[in-house]
């Protein structure tokens, strides 16, 4: 009887729990609202923006990183920089070279 009754508890909770994991229909738009318009790179970015735990980011953390992911700020100047500090013999600069080249092209890049 105790074996049965526990069944019966567990098939319950979980079709609670299956039915609450429903998606609830979209509310109609109003008519004098404007559409949101969400790029695809914006929608990916945010897709993306997750911690190491797992968790989503917030606040200003993901704004920082969708920022960065949209490719925008000082990042991308930084990332083109970096394609550029290579020396005259064909290899890329290191040490002092390059924080001076990166330094100099990222304040050409920001005017």
């Amino acid at each position: 009887m105790m074996k049965t009754s526990f069944a019966l508890f567990a098939a319950a909770l979980f079709s609670l729990s299956a039915h609450a994991q429903t998606a609830a229909p979209a509310a109609p738009a109003k008519s004098g609202a404007p559409a949101a318009v969400v790029t695809p790179a914006a929608s990916s970015c945010e897709a993306r923006a997750v911690s190491s735990s797992g968790k989503p980011l917030t606040g200003a953390a993901k704004a920082s990183f969708i920022k960065k992911c949209e490719g925008g700020g000082a990042s991308s100047a930084a990332a083109a920089c970096e394609t550029k500090a290579v020396g005259k013999n064909g290899k890329p600069l290191a040490g002092a070279a390059k924080t001076s080249f990166m330094k100099k092209c990222e304040a050409d890049a920001a005017k």
